[in-house]
């Protein structure tokens, strides 16, 4: 999910056990927030303390709250506040969040037919904060709204539009469907049940479904683009008021019921998130305690991470992790001169790795990567295609220039995007155009706030054609833990659509389309395992991305917060379902 946080992407906090390990001080849990990584080990300052307001800030504004209508991590992530999809994942540090467990559904779906049909049901008793109570056709009506009213809601993922079984039959979504019968292949032969048809097997189901765009949305109520402003909720909050580009706030949801919900506490009283913050604030205040947690969950700035560093009480308030997440440089395959193979090889050997290692942060951002996978996804291999040499600090561009000569393009200019509001990004960008320099390419670069990136720029193949943009910088997290839920999205040519798009380079090769396909439908976890290393290398020698840094945030941890732990499944973010408040 460009779960980047790009995404990408997710996790909980709360289910029983882990809050009562926490609550009891026993195994797992950190009191206190002075040891370095505490969070990634175990949950911090385990509390069931009630009250208060917890505070949330963001450098930009998300692209959206709709969960139907987004498609990054940390909004996966806090949209579970309001919004419960079947599935989601166990509490837990690193890499023990990414088990899966049942959420609004009662338990994890029934496979049948070879694994095209997929059964749940739905908890009894939840109910919408307006009173009303959630069924099985509310869930339905929701994938049918996020995966095919496109036009309208472009910017999560399109997987069930892919893979529903009568796609095909050129259903446009809910907000054209005259019928109003919806799809054939979602079937709700009760309040409670809810029945998925597939083309073909898909073993990784249950994963799917615990995107927000399972989340129920009442058809009566439904707003299109302006959902986003009131969502209903199901969670254990609600919203109390939204005010554009400035703030959200949420209150406890008096409809809420943990006789249906063995995952949410209702700990603060109130939650509220102050939008486009300068990041170097954000820091500040979480230092101070003005602000709890920075929604991102990119981490502190530059120079708060310096100061940080060289002060040991401060440092021991940090968590340092990977989160399923690689930086890179989408090349798009579509853009001259960079449809010619040999000039994306050149710009794999051109780019210094080392340069853009230091402009992110250094290596406790990351270490140099060579691979499309993280380090700490399931099907990860070691290699490098490209191997840069050093003499010294200096990039040896032998093999660039050498592939350059190849690609006959001479002295050629392009265009290179990031996000503005990204400044560690904007940077990467910055020592990408030097590096390029030196063979022969000019790069600009055209920056472009976090909340439009992918719906009006760098997701939009007319927009790139049309202003030249050979070159995208990207920063991408796993939708679920598995090679497949991290390539899909960015390497299937399936994928690619008009706005929102995540697979920047345009890729649309036969071969990985296949692979992935027939990867999905193999119930033999090691074969899929197997299966995406070999996507991992055809991509690569297809020179279709530069990978950059295998991410690594560095996050400060508020001592004023309770409940915090930092999960793979949410890209290293913080849990955002139990956070509370220190008294």
């Amino acid at each position: 999910m460009r779960r980047s946080v790009p995404v990408a992407a997710v996790a909980a906090i709360t289910s029983a056990g882990l809050l009562l390990a926490g609550c009891s001080g026993g195994k797992g849990s950190s009191e206190g927030s002075g040891e370095a990584n505490a969070a990634t080990k175990g949950v911090v300052n385990a509390s069931d303390a009630k009250g208060g307001t917890v505070t949330y800030a963001i450098s930009d504004a998300p692209e959206s709250f709709d969960p139907g209508n987004t498609y990054y991590a940390f909004i996966y992530n806090f949209s579970r506040l309001y919004a419960r999809p079947l599935t989601t994942f166990k509490p837990g540090p690193g890499a023990k969040g990414n088990e899966l467990t049942p959420d609004l559904a009662e338990s994890m779906g029934k496979p049948s037919d070879g694994g095209k049909t997929w059964t749940y049901k739905i908890r009894k008793g939840v109910k919408y904060d307006d009173g009303s109570t959630v069924t099985s056709q509310d869930v339905k009506y929701a994938v049918e709204r996020s995966n095919f009213a496109r036009d309208t809601l472009s910017l999560g993922p399109n997987y069930f539009q892919q893979f529903l079984k009568d796609n095909d039959g050129g259903y446009k979504g809910p907000y054209k469907d005259k019928s109003k019968a919806g799809l054939k292949s979602i079937e709700t032969p009760d309040d409670q049940t809810i029945v998925f048809h597939l083309k073909k097997p898909f073993a990784e189901f249950d994963y799917l479904v615990s995107a927000p765009q399972t989340a129920p949305v009442p058809q009566a109520k439904d707003k299109g683009a302006d959902y986003t402003k009131s969502v209903l909720s199901t969670g254990s909050y609600k919203f109390e008021s939204y005010q554009e580009g400035k703030k959200l706030t949420l209150v406890r949801n008096p409809q809420w019921s943990a006789k249906t919900d063995p995952l949410r506490k209702q700990l603060p009283d109130k939650i509220v998130l102050n939008l486009k913050v300068a990041q170097s604030t954000i820091d500040k205040d979480l230092q101070s305690g003005n602000t709890l947690v920075d929604l991102a969950g990119r981490g502190v700035d530059g120079q708060t991470q310096a100061q940080l560093l060289t002060d040991p009480k401060e440092k021991g308030n940090t968590d340092n992790t990977l989160g399923q997440r690689l930086v890179y440089t989408a090349i798009n395959t579509k853009v001259k001169p960079f449809d010619n193979i040999e000039c994306r090889k050149a710009v794999e050997y051109a780019i210094d790795k080392k340069a853009v290692q230091t402009s992110l942060g250094g290596p406790i951002r990351g270490e140099l990567a060579s691979t499309v996978l993280p380090t700490d996804i399931d099907g990860y291999q070691k290699y490098d295609l490209y191997p840069q040499k050093y003499a010294g600090d200096k990039l040896d561009l032998t093999e660039a220039k050498k592939h350059w000569d190849k690609c006959g393009a001479g002295k050629t200019t392009t265009t290179i995007l990031a996000r503005n509001d990204r400044q560690d990004e904007v940077d990467a960008a910055t020592s990408v155009i030097d590096s390029l320099k030196k063979i022969g390419i000019s790069a600009k670069i055209q920056s472009y706030p976090t909340s439009k990136y992918f719906s009006d720029y760098a997701g939009v193949p007319k927009f790139n054609k049309k202003n030249n943009v050979g070159l995208i910088m990207m920063q991408w997290g796993s939708d679920f833990p598995t090679g497949y839920g991290y390539l899909q999205q960015i390497l299937n040519g399936k994928a690619i659509s008009q706005s929102g798009n995540t697979n920047l380079s345009e890729l649309d090769d036969p071969e990985i389309n296949k692979l992935l396909d027939t990867a999905i439908a193999n119930t033999d976890k090691a074969a899929r395992e197997k299966a995406y290393a070999e996507i991992d290398k055809k991509t690569m020698e297809q020179a279709a991305l530069v990978p950059l840094t295998y991410f690594k945030v560095l996050m400060y941890r508020s001592p004023k917060a309770t409940n915090l732990v930092s999960t793979s499944a949410f890209s290293g973010q913080y849990d955002y379902l139990n956070i509370g408040v220190k008294k």
